[in-house]
């Protein structure tokens, strides 16, 4: 069947959504997406309705689902792992839009590198001149930044001029932790860190004992410990910071990248069998990743 641009654009968003959220769709967030009013994606929903390839879900909690019509007709998968390779704009995840397939235009060129990114979802959210990330992809963990060119409502695709392309080691992060593991005990004091963290070059560690992690204490708690006039002898117990970011021992290394700038921390405690066993630190990453 023929659909128009429209009709195309509502139902790669919804399948878009849907895959994301794992419920029903409503017109109104469809409308947000793709910058539609939502009395005209109502209005077209209720053609898609007649021809089968959306079903509509009522009540509260209702709006609508793809059927595997839908799928058909827009050729794509239905397999969830062709739906999670994420798109950003300076840094921020693009909500509603996932990356489908990726074809180099250009490659052999000694100064241009260009690329068509066709989009699960809409593309009219993108602008010319926009700087974007892709990635990492499932199988290479390839990550690809470039800037936008050009858009293909049609094919919902940008083009894309592309300016680095990294291979994100597969390795999990107890390959780049380190370790063994330099701790305090709670008992410690803050002259105690302080000799420690001078002494073995380091700006934080965390406070263990008996094998239980409590918590973390870095050279910025000492420091604030310092201008509220505290004395060296307080034990890190009570300047440490309980609430400790930690990650398995076998979590990939790109995995736990974005645990450091969503939680605004400058290190990790790396976890065997609920035990502490390393640290990970945004050093150790730029040494894998320099470009970050």
């Amino acid at each position: 069947m023929d659909l128009s641009l429209i009709q195309k654009d509502i139902l790669i968003t919804l399948i878009t959504l849907y895959h994301q959220h794992s419920h029903p769709i409503k017109g109104e967030e469809i409308a947000e997406v793709i910058k539609r009013n939502p009395g005209t994606v109502r209005n077209q929903m209720q053609a898609l309705k007649a021809i089968g390839l959306v079903d509509g879900i009522p009540g509260p909690k209702g709006g609508y689902n793809p059927t595997a019509s839908a799928y058909k007709e827009l050729n794509l998968g239905i397999s969830p792992g062709e739906y999670d390779v994420r798109i950003s704009r300076d840094g921020e995840e693009v909500k509603g839009a996932t990356v489908r397939e990726i074809a180099f235009t250009t490659l052999c060129h000694p100064d241009v590198c260009q690329a068509m990114v066709r989009i699960i979802g809409s593309v009219k959210s993108f602008e010319i001149g926009d700087n974007i990330t892709i990635g990492p992809t499932p199988v290479n963990k390839l990550l690809i930044r470039g800037e936008v060119y050009g858009k293909d409502e049609t094919s919902q695709a940008l083009l894309i001029s592309t300016y680095e392309m990294i291979s994100l080691p597969k390795k999990p992060i107890k390959y780049y932790m380190n370790s063994p593991l330099i701790s305090l005990r709670s008992t410690d004091t803050l002259q105690d860190a302080l000799r420690i963290f001078t002494s073995r070059h380091i700006h934080g560690a965390p406070v263990i004992d008996d094998d239980h992690l409590l918590g973390i204490v870095t050279m910025s708690d000492v420091a604030k410990a310092i201008e509220r006039k505290k004395s060296l002898e307080t034990p890190v117990s009570d300047m440490m910071t309980t609430d400790v970011v930690i990650a398995p021992s076998d979590v990939q290394l790109f995995e736990v990248m974005r645990r450091f700038k969503e939680r605004e921390i400058g290190r990790l405690i790396v976890v065997e069998n609920d035990k502490p066993v390393g640290i990970l630190t945004q050093s150790d990453i730029i040494r894998v990743f320099p470009s970050l």
